[in-house]
C-alpha cells in the first residue's frame, strides 16, 4: 500500500466525469488500498478515486463507527430522504469548511470489490459522505454547494473555544 498524492481544489481532474468500472483487476484493488492508507493519513471520512488523479468510479468511506468501512464501485444514489445541514470539508481543500445541506438519509447501490451488487442504506454522516463523494465522481466540489462562505478551519476552532469558555 501507499499513500497517493491528493489533487487539490483547481487540478481540472476535479471538475470531470469519471468511468464506470467494468472489472476488477489487481490494479484497481492496489488503488482502493491506497486511497484507504491515503484518506486515514490525511484523517479523512471519505475519498474518491478522482481525487488521487484517477477517474474512475471508486469511493472509500470510513466514518469511524464500527463496521462503517465501505467500498463503493460504479454508486448511484437511488433514494434521498430528510434534510441535514452542517459543516462540510474535503481532502481536496484542506483547512476550509462550508455549510452544505444534504440528504439526512440515502439509498445507494454499488458493487463491491469481488463487483457484486449491493444495496446500502445510510443516515447521518455516512449519508453525508456519500453524496460527498459521489459528487467527485460527477466533477463536483462541495465548494459548488457552500451556503455561505467558506471558513478557516482554525477560525471555526476559536469561534468553538469562545463559545464553551461563555
Amino acid at each position: 500500500m501507499a499513500i497517493r498524492n491528493i489533487r487539490m481544489l483547481g487540478d481540472a481532474v476535479l471538475t470531470k466525469k469519471c468511468r464506470e468500472v467494468k472489472e476488477m483487476t489487481g490494479k484497481l484493488q492496489t488503488l482502493i488500498d491506497d486511497m484507504f492508507e491515503t484518506m486515514y493519513e490525511q484523517n479523512g471520512v471519505g475519498l474518491a478515486a478522482p481525487q488521487v488523479g484517477v477517474l474512475k468510479r471508486i469511493v472509500v468511506i470510513d466514518t469511524g463507527e464500527e463496521g462503517e468501512q465501505v467500498v463503493l464501485i460504479n454508486p448511484v444514489i437511488e433514494q434521498r430522504d430528510g434534510e441535514q445541514r452542517g459543516y462540510e470539508g474535503c481532502l481536496s481543500l484542506p483547512g476550509k469548511s462550508g455549510i452544505v445541506t444534504r440528504p439526512e438519509h440515502v439509498v445507494v447501490r454499488a458493487l463491491n470489490e469481488d463487483m457484486e451488487e449491493f444495496v446500502l442504506e445510510a443516515s447521518d454522516l455516512l449519508a453525508r459522505a456519500i453524496c460527498h463523494e459521489c459528487d467527485h465522481l460527477e466533477g463536483i466540489m462541495y465548494t459548488s454547494l457552500v451556503e455561505g462562505r467558506l471558513y478557516d478551519n482554525s477560525e471555526l476552532q476559536e469561534q468553538e473555544e469562545e463559545e464553551e469558555e461563555a
